[in-house]
């Protein structure tokens, strides 16, 4: 256990945002080798591995529900030197994540094809899709418990066993895909190779992170856990971490509306679109892993009642996330195309991702901020705020989209100023709420 609530704020955000980010930048770095070993099966097969990564915004909405509620709770529970009480919401978060996963799995299976159907261009980029979301819906299925699990750690204080499992996970990752696509042992499965191999190492990866818990001087034990379901307990979960999920929810709405609304575009243009938002997620990891450093450590200090250090930890961030996108827009608003080149060498595909990335860098400042936002909101274990400026900018953006995909002319670089647009709402709505909430609950 770590504590939080004493020592310079700014160190223990670098040092928490450092760690979480190695694994971030290991994760990212699996996604793009994964397309480039993608991107030589065609452009088919890069949309339909696009549609199939769509999912990954569902498993985000669900798991971060678990997860951020569970960092929140327990970190308020570390705060207040409350042992039992953070044992007990790690085991109940553990039972909630099982079920969720369970339930995922179903769903995602069921409603498969339906899927597949709705957002692909054409008979053989869904043949594809199908192909991919054989492996990738049992893998994503086991994200709910490793979210948990990390999640649980996070909470007190600890963040090296998480990257260092996530990492090691990234690498088997990265070595096992190309190795099913293409054959090197065994026969070559193509685009389900890559799903393969993710299912592969997130399984190691769950196991690996379950042992952090087994040893008799661990702060959370698996024996120590009563199994028995408390359901006031996943309540207080869920409470703080649906409104926070719901907005990974949103996301992936955005997403399938996308796609959805592009298909008379042609497998090109979406495939433009899939690799612009796989860069645009790299540039966006430090904010990530920065938000993620956020909670626990406001979480601590709110729970210890120092409200002062709460108010200084948003403070440090929100100039750390500005100073950060400011960086990558310069990047990807003047120089976009080195960043899209390596994964293919289409022009039409080349010029939808540089459009795409020169638009939507507009909004990488507010953006960053806003993930700042959100993460201080859950660490006070009110994510209802963050959840209204999300649903605001998720309507105007998709209500906006389904006007203006029906206009003469339409281009797909109206989606992208549109999507800034709505960013800048968000934004400046979550800082309303903030300063709302720095006057009702952390006046010092």
């Amino acid at each position: 256990m770590q504590d939080l609530t004493t020592g310079p704020v700014s160190r223990h955000l670098l040092r928490t945002t450092a760690m979480m980010l190695v694994g971030m930048v290991m994760q990212t770095l699996y996604v793009l080798v994964d397309l480039y070993w993608v991107g030589h099966l065609g452009t088919e097969a890069i949309a339909a591995a696009g549609v199939g990564g769509n999912l990954t915004f569902l498993v985000l909405a669900g798991s971060q529900a678990l997860g951020v509620g569970t960092t929140s709770l327990i970190a308020q529970a570390v705060g207040r030197k409350d042992h039992d009480e953070a044992i007990h919401v790690y085991g109940q978060s553990q039972l909630l994540a099982l079920s969720a996963g369970a339930m995922f799995l179903f769903v995602a299976l069921l409603a498969q094809d339906a899927y597949v159907a709705g957002l692909t261009p054409d008979p053989v980029t869904a043949a594809l899709a199908h192909d991919f979301l054989r492996w990738f819906v049992p893998a994503m299925a086991l994200q709910f418990p490793i979210v948990a699990l990390g999640a649980a750690l996070r909470g007190t204080g600890r963040f090296s066993p998480g990257m260092v499992v996530h990492a090691g996970s990234v690498a088997l990752n990265m070595i096992l895909s190309p190795v099913f696509m293409f054959g090197w042992v065994g026969e070559p499965m193509g685009i389900a190779g890559a799903a393969m191999g993710t299912f592969v190492a997130v399984a190691v990866a769950t196991l690996g992170l379950a042992c952090y818990f087994l040893p008799r001087t661990a702060y959370l034990r698996f024996a120590a856990v009563q199994w028995t379901p408390d359901i006031s307990r996943w309540r207080a979960i869920l409470k703080i971490g649906i409104p926070a999920g719901a907005e990974f929810a949103f996301l992936a709405v955005y997403v399938m509306v996308v796609y959805a609304v592009t298909r008379p575009f042609g497998a090109t243009a979406q495939a433009g679109f899939g690799i612009g938002m796989r860069v645009l997620q790299s540039g966006f990891l430090p904010v990530v892993a920065l938000g993620f450093a956020v909670a626990p450590v406001a979480g601590q200090n709110f729970g210890a009642g120092k409200f002062d250090r709460v108010k200084a930890t948003f403070a440090d961030a929100a100039r750390m996330a500005a100073g950060a996108m400011a960086v990558f827009f310069l990047v990807a608003h003047f120089s976009p195309e080195p960043l899209l080149r390596p994964f293919s060498d289409d022009p039409v595909v080349l010029a939808t991702g540089a459009t795409y990335l020169r638009v939507i860098s507009w909004s990488f400042v507010a953006s960053g901020i806003t993930f700042v936002v959100s993460s201080l909101f859950q660490a006070l274990g009110n994510s209802v705020p963050p959840l209204i400026a999300a649903a605001t900018r998720t309507t105007i953006t998709i209500g906006g989209l389904l006007a203006i995909s029906t206009w003469a002319g339409f281009a797909l670089e109206w989606i992208w100023w549109l999507s800034v647009g709505a960013i800048i709402v968000q934004l400046a709505l979550n800082l309303w709420f903030l300063k709302r909430e720095y006057r009702e609950r952390l006046a010092v």
